[in-house]
């Protein structure tokens, strides 16, 4: 199926329909957030899904009742996506967490005015693609992605969901309200879990004990978070999701689309991010 059959455009993006019908995105825009809330903010395949882990396991001072009962989209929703709805997110205790792939532009009113906590994640859009590229393979929901050279230029291009990757991380990297966001590299996560668990725990606010933060790195290593049923999407159903075409919780590592492209996909790849990243002066793990 195509673009104009699976994704509607808001906001000037793409998002997929089956995902953020209208009535979830009118919810999402007219959602009133709390000075307490966290927001985890990331451009699909960044490791979102890590942080929906890690985050509920500072807040729960190591107690993994959470992130093993509950569903991690129920446990940390995306405020854009069809569940919210349905969650009474509203009368959830402080500090409530939340996720989002929405540019920054295409935050909300409230959010502006609230200014809550940030969590933005960043990775080397080269294993961003690589991860999409297996992703959009799996998932009905999202256009098939084609030939590799294909999807690249849709990619490079922002012609796929949620846009395009350089405006996505230009965007939040560039808000004003920096004293309310943290950036995070997913790199750095897979170099240090643990020292990126004392980070996150620092800027939230929350006192962990050396015990409190072992046991959270220990749980959040990749390869232990895989075997969680409530955090590697197995219990979505395979019409949406093909875990036998990929995983989705696949390698968790860096540098994987040394394994994926060509000499040639590689050049075009640096000489578009040379061309759109020129101006940004923000340093970056990979560069």
């Amino acid at each position: 199926m195509t673009e104009a059959e699976l994704y509607s455009l808001y906001k000037g993006v793409y998002v997929p329909m089956h995902l953020h019908p209208p009535e979830s995105l009118r919810y999402c825009e007219e959602f009133t957030f709390r000075p307490e809330d966290i927001l985890i903010a990331t451009y699909p395949k960044s490791g979102t899904t890590w942080l929906q882990e890690v985050v509920p396991l500072m807040l729960s001072e190591g107690d993994l009742t959470p992130v093993l009962t509950v569903p991690n989209w129920d446990r940390v929703p995306w405020l854009d996506e069809h569940r919210a709805i349905l969650l009474n997110l509203e009368q959830r205790a402080s500090p409530r967490v939340f996720a989002t792939h929405f540019h920054h532009h295409m935050m909300n009113q409230s959010y502006f005015k609230i200014k809550p906590r940030v969590l933005y994640v960043l990775r080397n859009p080269k294993d961003v693609f690589t991860s999409s590229y297996h992703y959009y393979g799996m998932a009905s929901y999202l256009v098939n992605p084609g030939t590799q050279d294909e999807f690249m230029e849709k990619f490079l291009d922002g012609n796929v969901m949620f846009g395009s990757w350089f405006d996505h991380v230009k965007g939040w990297i560039n808000a004003e309200e920096q004293e309310s966001i943290l950036f995070i590299f997913y790199e750095e996560m897979i170099a240090d879990l643990k020292g990126s668990v004392e980070k996150i725990a620092k800027f939230l606010g929350k006192s962990l004990s050396p015990d409190v933060t072992e046991k959270i790195a220990d749980h959040c290593v990749f390869k232990n978070m895989k075997q969680n049923k409530m955090s590697n999407f197995s219990l979505v159903p395979e019409e949406y999701m093909d875990q036998k075409k990929s995983e989705f919780l696949r390698k968790g590592i860096a540098g994987d689309w040394k394994n994926l492209f060509t000499e040639a996909q590689e050049q075009r790849f640096d000489a578009a991010y040379k061309e759109k990243m020129k101006d940004v002066t923000f340093k970056f793990m990979w560069d």
